[in-house]
């Protein structure tokens, strides 16, 4: 199986570290729950809405994109966009309120949603098809090492001084990064060369209309849907209903992380060797099968939570691997920006609607009571995992 090249290691990297901060600063929101829930004084409802604002927000701003983004070189365009999710995360740290956090989130995911389309197209760009899923699994191990060394350290940070802390240490490291980017990141016009594009309302016309598309970004949906639904509410989850203590919360995110930094690749690997479906499927099923064990656990001791939750990182997260290679193949290189930018849409907004779900199915007395109805959402998780089985077959492989 051809090797990545060296200067497309080193492109996935700098990409890999965009991403980093991306989706630590999604992911913080998840085991800061309990302790947002408590300081804020707000309910499941509520909490929910700090999530899926953030997703709601990234997908209606992604979809205005899509109408632009083929348009431009996508080095400027990802400085812009990256520029404008720290600036946003930056005011998470600020905020003091429910109500000044949620607009906040709002800010940072308009930005950080498309400039996470924006990395995955310059992934599906420059990375031909025979070593894209590789690709995809060296740019994914982000949520790796998110999960393993970000996440757990802002928790420590969060439970040391204030939940605040997480996001200003975010916001500092992508000032960083992004100042990295602008000097090494290279000028990226290929998908420009084609015939010039339609104009814009024709072309974003064009793209919602072709079949191969909407049955991509239906299968996206159903593949994120699987796993948003039950994501949110796990850390408020495993500290009330299971028996974790949340000091040992970040031991749930460094066993994940460790465990992924390894297994991400190697479902690149596995998928591009054996086939992206097929991978595709066998992952999927494990992980049904994880979901329902997760969201039916009994009180458990510190070992048996680790197991449980690292078995879930390693199948319900490494299915994305694959899932994101056989999407990233639906479309031709002048269309994938925006296709990209429109299943992100697709992707960004199944994650607020589900989230919004898991608000409106979960419930819970106070702030020390269990959680109740969660069962149910690994139900709806198991659903969309086997519609997302059937769907990705009819993802005909296009660039």
């Amino acid at each position: 199986m051809p090797r990545l090249a060296l200067s497309e290691r080193l492109l996935l990297l700098l990409l890999a570290a965009v991403q980093f901060t991306h989706i630590m600063d999604f992911m913080i929101m998840m085991p800061l729950g309990p302790q947002l829930m408590r300081d804020l004084d707000i309910g499941p409802a509520k909490f929910a809405s700090l999530v899926s604002g953030y997703t709601w927000s990234a997908g209606l701003v992604g979809l205005v994109a899509t109408a632009f983004i083929d348009r431009f070189d996508r080095r400027p365009a990802l400085l812009v966009m990256f520029a404008g999710f720290v600036l946003g995360t930056l005011a998470c740290g600020f905020a003091r309120h429910y109500e000044s956090l949620l607009a906040a989130r709002i800010v940072s995911g308009a930005f950080g949603g498309v400039s996470g389309a924006l990395v995955m197209t310059i992934v599906a760009d420059v990375v031909p098809p025979a070593r894209r899923a590789a690709g995809i699994g060296l740019v994914m191990t982000a949520f790796s090492v998110a999960s393993a060394l970000g996440v757990p350290s802002g928790l420590y940070l969060a439970q040391t001084w204030e939940w605040e802390t997480p996001f200003r240490l975010i916001a500092g490291l992508g000032t960083a990064i992004w100042l990295v980017a602008l000097l090494g990141l290279p000028r990226l016009r290929a998908h420009l060369s084609a015939d010039p594009p339609p104009p814009r309302l024709k072309a974003l016309a064009a793209l919602a209309a072709n079949r191969n598309v909407q049955w991509a970004m239906l299968f996206m949906a159903s593949m994120v849907g699987a796993h948003f639904t039950v994501i949110p509410f796990l850390s408020p989850y495993l500290v009330a209903n299971v028996g974790l203590p949340e000091k040992h919360l970040f031991a749930v995110y460094l066993t994940g992380g460790i465990l992924t930094v390894f297994t991400g690749p190697l479902m690149g690997r596995l998928a591009d060797r054996h086939g992206r479906l097929r991978v595709y499927r066998v992952v999927t099923v494990v992980a049904s099968a994880v979901l329902l064990f997760l969201t039916y656990a009994p009180r458990l001791e510190l070992p048996w939570v680790l197991l449980l939750a690292g078995l879930f990182f390693v199948f319900a997260s490494g299915r994305f691997v694959p899932g994101q290679a056989i999407a990233s193949l639906a479309v031709a290189a002048p269309q994938r920006g925006a296709f990209m930018s429109f299943s992100s849409c697709a992707r960004d907004l199944i994650s607020g609607l589900v989230s919004s779900l898991g608000g409106l199915i979960v419930t819970r007395s106070d702030h020390s009571a269990p959680l109740l109805g969660y069962h149910w959402l690994g139900w709806i998780a198991v659903a969309c995992s086997l519609l997302s089985l059937w769907l990705a077959r009819q993802v005909q492989e296009v660039g």
